[in-house]
């Protein structure tokens, strides 16, 4: 079993050379670079080369690389994609995903664009349409020809688009969100939380991040690189987990424990699936502590 964390996803803004630059020493698992929100329009084409030559020119380690393009029925969306398919990203970020169409659609642009098979599209859940057919979009994932593997929240334009109000523990938008958790988990993709807007309140930062862990989201998208350091902390088995983990894999490993579905360990009942969750969380450490090395 193997993973590649995705505890923190740092957007960058692809207008913005110096902040490409410096993204190759932040310690965030993946790099957003971002032609869409973070660009104004006029600078819509420079962006577009400057993120791509920074792509190819290298030095991002074992960060995890993807490119939000803009919207396919923008003016740029199209050019966007053609660009960045051969950049060696490892993912595209399609904005404002709302049916499955769009999906195949962006898979079929990749395709044509040359695109390797590695490269992986991810999906923006950021509008209505996007959650009422939530289950029909993330379905595409059991093709192989639809590239999708990971969902993004998008919940300031959630919020812009419901006239939800951004509160303590979202409340209005839990409901959202567990919808978009159950489908990633019932079709194989990963699952990534919205960004916090006040990088100054690391306590609700914390407490959002928490939240989100706790309901199952693979890790967190982030505006600024202060939030990446609790948020790999958060999103990261604790080193009790890890051991606890380990127990119970070698206890079901025992041959006496072969056969079994249930057995006591220090005093408490595990069943089988508690060692599956526990490889799981092994396999999470492993490859944090790989790429940390």
């Amino acid at each position: 079993m193997s993973f590649r964390p995705r505890r923190s996803a740092l957007y960058m803004p692809g207008s913005n050379a110096r902040a490409l630059d410096k993204a190759r020493t932040l310690p965030a698992d993946c790099l957003i670079l971002d032609l869409e929100d973070a660009v104004a329009p006029h600078q819509k084409a420079d962006a577009r080369g400057r993120v791509v030559e920074a792509v190819k020119a290298g030095g991002y380690g074992g960060r995890e690389l993807a490119i939000r393009v803009n919207g396919l029925g923008s003016p740029w969306g199209h050019d966007d994609i053609v660009a960045a398919a051969k950049s060696g990203a490892h993912a595209i970020l399609i904005p404002k995903v709302s049916t499955p169409g769009d999906i195949m659609m962006a898979a079929k642009e990749l395709r044509d664009a040359g695109a390797p098979e590695s490269v992986r599209l991810w999906a923006m859940m950021e509008t209505p349409q996007a959650i009422l057919n939530a289950d029909s979009i993330v379905r595409t994932a059991a093709d192989p020809a639809s590239r999708l593997s990971v969902l993004v929240m998008g919940t300031n334009d959630l919020a812009k688009e419901t006239r939800a109000r951004q509160v303590a523990g979202r409340a209005p938008m839990l409901a959202w969100l567990s919808t978009c958790i159950l489908a990633a988990r019932a079709y194989g993709a990963e699952i990534l939380d919205g960004v916090h807007g006040d990088i100054n309140d690391v306590a609700a930062f914390r407490a959002e991040a928490e939240q989100g862990r706790d309901m199952g989201m693979d890790g967190k998208t982030l505006i600024h690189p202060n939030q990446i350091a609790p948020c790999n902390e958060i999103f990261s088995p604790s080193e009790a987990e890890v051991a606890w983990a380990r127990k119970i894999i070698a206890a079901f490993d025992l041959p006496e424990n072969v056969g079994k579905g249930a057995i006591s360990l220090d005093g408490r009942m595990v069943e089988r699936l508690h060692a599956e969750i526990g490889a799981r969380t092994v396999a999470i450490a492993d490859a944090i502590a790989q790429t940390a090395a």
